[in-house]
């Protein structure tokens, strides 16, 4: 599969998921916007893509949350390459506590920015979409789309609710060409759940490793962690399908955590 001369943008690809689908789709071909709340990285990350590909990728300071810079960043890409054919929801960040001491604050910020920044970023692109006869809508779900785990309520809240969304995108999109589809990984080994080792120790009461090694990858066949380069090759998948038959669904790679 490929994306030859597709433009795609992708959230959060700076770092992590995000940088890993950025490269996966420039090696397919794609031109890529890398779209972040972090100008400095994003500028880096497109460098470093660039060097290996000449001119295939740029830089969009976007705070997903932001109903302005998302319309803006949208209008950027538009404007450096003349269209959108796929959009990759990735940007997202995670805060792990008891539901009784959850800040209503840290609520609204994890549902803003997963739930939010996904229906801003569909919204700002679907008329370019419609326009144009078609693209492909990917949102970065998790197995907390369809499991549910202590201490994560506004995540797996927020990750159901982007099924939600997507199928009613790929009801509304259909006939206009548009396919939304849900990517819904295990545990990758990030940065965000670096962070959340010593976290979920602290609140179970249980050593780091236990954590990893009974919590994270405890229903996992074999161990192991979801890799960005496993979840990468998905969004590949979901982008360059070119048929109506492969929407409103979700794909789970999780090392068989999570089976259906």
């Amino acid at each position: 599969m490929n994306l030859e001369n597709k433009v795609c943008i992708v959230t959060g690809a700076a770092s992590g998921i995000g940088l890993a689908i950025a490269r996966r789709y420039a090696r397919a071909g794609a031109r890529v916007a890398i779209a972040d709340l972090n100008a400095g990285a994003a500028q880096v990350a497109a460098d470093g893509i660039n060097a290996d590909i000449p001119g295939c990728a740029i830089p969009v300071t976007m705070d997903v949350t932001s109903e302005e810079q998302v319309e803006a960043g949208v209008a950027a890409v538009v404007a450096a390459w003349g269209r959108v054919d796929v959009l990759v929801s990735n940007a997202g960040i995670q805060i792990v506590n008891p539901v009784e001491a959850f800040a209503y604050a840290d609520w609204k910020k994890m549902l803003a920015i997963h739930l939010d920044g996904a229906f801003l970023t569909s919204r700002a692109v679907l008329p370019r979409m419609y326009a144009q006869g078609g693209g492909a809508i990917i949102f970065m779900g998790s197995v907390h789309s369809k499991e549910a785990s202590p201490l994560k309520s506004a995540y797996v809240t927020a990750k159901h609710g982007l099924l939600g969304l997507a199928r009613v995108i790929a009801k509304e999109g259909g006939r206009k060409g548009v396919r939304t589809n849900v990517i819904c990984p295990g545990f990758v080994r990030t940065p965000l759940v670096d962070r959340q080792i010593p976290e979920q120790a602290k609140e179970l009461g249980i050593s780091e490793d236990d954590v990893v090694k009974k919590v994270m990858l405890g229903q996992t066949v074999d161990g192991e962690f979801t890799t960005v380069e496993d979840v990468a090759e998905v969004a590949l998948f979901f982008a360059a399908f070119e048929s109506n038959a492969l929407t409103g669904q979700s794909l789970i790679a999780s090392h068989g955590w999570s089976m259906e």
